[in-house]
């Protein structure tokens, strides 16, 4: 592959593929040629060029046709139609099909050559954007990170996103729970499967309950249809809980046995139902104010379930911890094996 990069030249008339060759290659650019819209078609899919030179006119399939027909092979193809002044608006017709630019006949070396580099810069960018799409839907992560304390963390990610715990997530809003929290379901055998996240802070609190576990018909007056769970829904896959510190106890008890026993009761019914779900919920609400602390003690409960993992902000909203934590449903024992810190987090 030339350093510059490749161009391929489609053009019926011998003279015109000569000049572009001799202008092109002197300017350190490989150049294939075609003479017809079907050998050009055939080369294209052959070895993909960085920018494509086409010729409106031509005998046969026309430039058009040839137009499209390329991008149905590759629809980020950089393609440059080229033309007489007398086919101008054909030329613009095709630049409103996908084409990358026009270049009218008789045309001077120097735009050939400006319009030719800028196609090359695109494809290279365009190049350079599948490629970090590809790498993060292989890895699983959609949080770009740089620091060598990041990649600890994503590290850490890719550890417990196999396996079937549950995980806690804690952080100050807008430091990437859900991110992080997708990142781990993407990594998991459930990546298939649904993630659903909740965000109680959005629910009214009369309505959480059965946004959360569903209602049978009838549960209540207006309760006119039977109406699925987020638990349920989420069924087999994973399922991010946001804001729960402030709800009432009574839906934190609730939530507490569906995270142990991974069973609820929907509103109206009385057989429990059982749910495959990984559950990915926060820290619950703690305060320091004395007259609270009763409150905190028992909202805490749902905080030392069976857990494998926590991120916590470190006093700014601009910093994160993750702190790796070992706990039991049946024990309050807490091993921490690592606490990492991070300036950023950065997504696309």
């Amino acid at each position: 592959m030339a350093k510059k990069g490749n161009v391929l030249v489609i053009d019926d008339e011998e003279v015109m593929r000569d000049v572009l060759e001799n202008l092109l290659s002197s300017e350190g650019y490989r150049v294939d040629l075609a003479k017809t819209g079907e050998e050009g078609i055939a080369k294209y899919a052959d070895r993909p060029p960085d920018v494509v030179l086409l010729d409106v006119s031509m005998p046969g399939m026309g430039g058009l046709r040839a137009l499209e027909e390329i991008l149905k092979i590759d629809g980020d193809a950089v393609i440059l139609m080229v033309t007489a002044y007398a086919t101008f608006e054909t030329a613009i017709s095709a630049w409103q099909r996908g084409a990358y630019n026009c270049l009218r006949k008789p045309f001077d070396n120097a735009d050939v050559l400006k319009l030719v580099a800028a196609g090359i810069r695109r494809r290279r960018k365009d190049e350079e954007r599948r490629t970090l799409k590809r790498s993060m839907r292989k890895s699983g992560v959609e949080i770009i990170a740089r620091s060598e304390r990041m990649q600890r963390v994503l590290d850490l990610v890719a550890q417990v996103a196999p396996a079937r715990t549950t995980i806690l997530i804690q952080g100050e809003s807008g430091t990437g729970k859900e991110l992080v929290a997708r990142a781990i379901h993407n990594q998991s055998p459930r990546e298939d499967r649904p993630f659903v996240t909740v965000n109680s802070g959005n629910i009214p609190t009369e309505l959480l309950e059965s946004e959360l576990f569903g209602l049978l018909r009838g549960a209540f007056t207006g309760a006119i249809a039977a109406k699925k769970g987020l638990f349920e829904v989420a069924d087999t896959g994973s399922i991010f809980l946001d804001e729960i510190g402030n709800i009432s106890l009574e839906t934190q008890s609730k939530l507490l046995r569906v995270i142990q026993e991974r069973e609820f009761i929907p509103i109206g019914d009385t057989n429990p139902r059982r749910v495959d779900v990984r559950i990915m919920p926060p820290p619950t609400y703690r305060s320091s104010r004395p007259w609270k602390r009763a409150r905190s003690a028992k909202t805490s409960s749902i905080g030392s379930t069976s857990s494998r993992s926590i991120c916590r902000p470190c006093g700014s909203a601009s910093t994160t911890s993750f702190r790796w934590r070992n706990t039991s449903s049946r024990s309050t024992r807490r091993k921490t094996a690592a606490i990492f810190r991070s300036r950023s987090i950065a997504t696309s």
